[in-house]
């Protein structure tokens, strides 16, 4: 193990204790402003040099990303035509919920794999990233080997978010925050792509784990939304279980994404970095990149909040995902499609739709329109 010394002189033997977040912020600030007023070269000519100089990537390691991606784009297809929506239909889902459903179980399923391999490498290997965070930068060197178990990590993450991409746009349900999630997949390939390049790996990975845990307890909730209420019948089995993933999910996306996310891996690149290698390659850009994750964390923790808040004041009885579009334009299209008296079709709540829609005979010739990505589609129930 490398002896060398980290963040006030704490050798790399030794487990350096995690700020607060007042220590978080001074230290950082000072840190970065020093390093600001430090960079006297700084330019886009060094850059360029910094760029060719420290980043290693092969042409192999771009085709099997490439091949990657396609590859999960086609499994995800596979998936949702000759398993998801079978059994969907199947089980009797409502119409609505059995054109969401594929797009939940596709993405619990990678994630539950993808978080399982990180928590594996992370605390049954010998990898103390995240126990001892600074120890990320710990002898690192430009171009320096990237173990296999990591590569790998990294090969199924990055792919995966390039196929995320083109997902987002043109196979997911279309959401209020759609946008947004665009941007977040473009900014986690960025710092995939170019963590992997500058042999930033192991903090990568420390995020990679940080995050995914989220979307599992995400898409499980969701799955077991759509399946509480099917051929006609209530479980309250799936509302229980519903409402625990949904506090499962608002109390551990605040702990994993806003109190260790910053406290562990801004901490550990903000400060500890510069300590461990003063002049470590685009120190300003890694930053910005995970501070901009950071924003977006916030950002859809507001979501969370506006949930909870709902619930406590008995705004809202269910609980479903309110980055969806469920407004009242919507809700009237479909009512008139589906010729309900007058006096529904003016109702502001969607729960009066989807219990007429539950009660319509399953040979009905009523059509749903389904809205996915602005486009408007024609399902038969």
């Amino acid at each position: 193990m490398d002896s060398s010394p980290g963040s006030d002189g704490v050798t790399a033997g030794e487990v350096e204790p995690m700020p607060g977040y007042a220590d978080l912020i001074t230290r950082a600030s000072a840190v970065i402003l020093g390093a600001w007023r430090d960079c006297d070269a700084c330019g886009l000519d060094v850059s360029k040099r910094t760029l060719l100089d420290h980043a290693h990537i092969t042409w192999t390691e771009i085709g099997l990303f490439i091949f990657c991606a396609v590859m999960w784009t086609q499994i995800r297809r596979g998936l949702a035509e000759y398993l998801f929506k079978p059994f969907a239909q199947w089980c009797c889902l409502q119409p609505q919920d059995t054109d969401k459903m594929p797009e939940s179980a596709w993405k619990l399923a990678f994630y539950t794999m993808s978080w399982s391999y990180s928590t594996y490498l992370l605390f049954f290997t010998n990898y103390t990233f995240f126990h001892n965070p600074p120890s990320v930068f710990y002898g690192w060197k430009s171009g320096m080997m990237v173990p296999g178990d990591i590569a790998i990590a990294y090969l199924i993450q990055g792919s995966f978010y390039g196929h995320s991409i083109y997902a987002t746009v043109y196979m997911d349900a279309w959401r209020k925050d759609s946008a947004v999630m665009v941007v977040h997949h473009v900014i986690t390939l960025a710092l995939i792509t170019f963590s992997y390049a500058f042999r930033f790996h192991n903090i990568g990975l420390l995020v990679l784990f940080l995050h995914d845990i989220n979307d599992i307890q995400l898409e499980f909730t969701k799955l077991n939304v759509y399946f509480k209420t099917r051929g006609g019948g209530y479980y309250i089995i799936h509302d229980i279980l519903s409402n625990m993933g949904s506090v499962s999910f608002s109390i551990t996306w605040f702990w994993f994404r806003l109190y260790w996310f910053p406290l562990k891996v801004l901490y550990a690149t903000c400060v500890s970095s510069l300590q461990s290698v003063p002049n470590i390659p685009f120190y300003f850009f890694f930053n910005f990149l995970l501070l901009t994750l950071l924003c977006m964390n916030i950002y859809w923790f507001l979501f969370i909040v506006a949930f909870v808040a709902k619930v406590l004041t008995g705004q809202l009885k269910d609980v479903k995902d309110l980055r969806e579009y469920e407004g009242e334009d919507k809700a009237q299209k479909a009512a008139a499609n589906l010729k309900i008296p007058e006096q529904e079709q003016q109702s502001e709540d969607a729960g009066h739709l989807n219990h007429y829609a539950e009660n319509q005979p399953l040979n009905s010739s009523a059509e749903w329109k389904h809205i996915q990505n602005g486009v408007t589609k024609e399902k038969h129930l």
